[in-house]
Parts: C-alpha cells; sequence; structure tokens
C-alpha cells in the first residue's frame, strides 16, 4: 500500500477530479491514538488482498494537519471521526467508516 500525504485543503480540489477517474480514500489517523494505530495497521494489511489497484489511497495525519481534516468534514458532508476512512468518487463521498467499523468489503464494493 503506497499512502500518499494529504497535507493541504487544496488539494482536496485535486482529490475531487481524481476521484472522476478512479475511486480515492482518504484515511484521517491521530497518530496519538491507539485505536486509530490499530486501525491503520489493519488497512495496510488488509489492503493487498483487497483487490484495491484501482483505488489511489491518502494519508492524513490529523494532529498535524486538523484544519484540512475539518475542510473534508465540511467538503464532503460528513461528521469529523478518527480514524475514519473516506471513499471519494465522482467527487463526493461515496462511503465513510470510522473506528474498528471500517471495511475494505464496502470501499471494494465501490472501486468496482
Amino acid at each position: 500500500m503506497q499512502w500518499h500525504s494529504l497535507t493541504s485543503a487544496e488539494q482536496l480540489e485535486k482529490i475531487k477530479e481524481e476521484s472522476k477517474t478512479q475511486p480515492v480514500v482518504i484515511f484521517k489517523h491521530s497518530t496519538s491514538c491507539s485505536i486509530s494505530a490499530t486501525a491503520k495497521s489493519r488497512l495496510e494489511r488488509q489492503w493487498p488482498d483487497a483487490g484495491l489497484t484501482s483505488v489511489k489511497p491518502y494519508y492524513l495525519d490529523l494532529l498535524s494537519y486538523r484544519p484540512v481534516s475539518n475542510q473534508i468534514a465540511e467538503t464532503f458532508s460528513v461528521r469529523h471521526e478518527s480514524p475514519q476512512l473516506l471513499v471519494i468518487k465522482d467527487g463526493q463521498c461515496q462511503y465513510h467508516g470510522s473506528h474498528l467499523g471500517i471495511n475494505l468489503q464496502e470501499v471494494k464494493k465501490l472501486a468496482s
């Protein structure tokens, strides 16, 4: 799994455009939270076998870039949670899951 760093609110417009040609995942991670670390580890372990090669994954360090997280919530009309995984497709959030409820099978359905 090759994460792409999400560090600025300006990248959200690029992500919306990218999502028109391929699904995009945004993973919001709190580096000080053990549940978030567990969710990230699960994602990284399960990703290779989940058949998500067409999905571009972005990683947001929530503690370093909290304003970007706030902008994600506003741009995609989702409540802020951490950890949180969003699937952006056709410029809109099609799925969001949080904590240990993040489900790669749901992501795979949207990626097909």
